[in-house]
């Protein structure tokens, strides 16, 4: 597993928790439709990217031209 993967399912679980404190101080009521549930969406989709390597948008990106893997600055040939 790498770094990137491990931030992911982190991140992704830190959102997803962070939504679930909320709702149980009742702070905020997911029973009621909102863009939390955007919110939500977006920790479990780095959760399971994290996982299965699959992450819709990037697949958007690389479609778009977007280079996949970062300039090697170490060679002098950033961006």
């Amino acid at each position: 597993m790498t770094v990137n993967r491990i931030v992911r399912i982190i991140a992704g679980t830190f959102i997803m928790l962070s939504l679930v404190f909320a709702h149980a101080m009742g702070q905020v009521d997911l029973a009621k439709m909102s863009f939390l549930w955007f919110t939500l969406f977006v920790g479990a989709n780095l959760f399971q990217s994290g996982f299965t390597r699959f992450c819709p948008l990037d697949t958007i990106l690389e479609k778009l031209g977007v280079p996949v893997q970062a300039a090697d600055c170490s060679t002098g040939r950033c961006g």
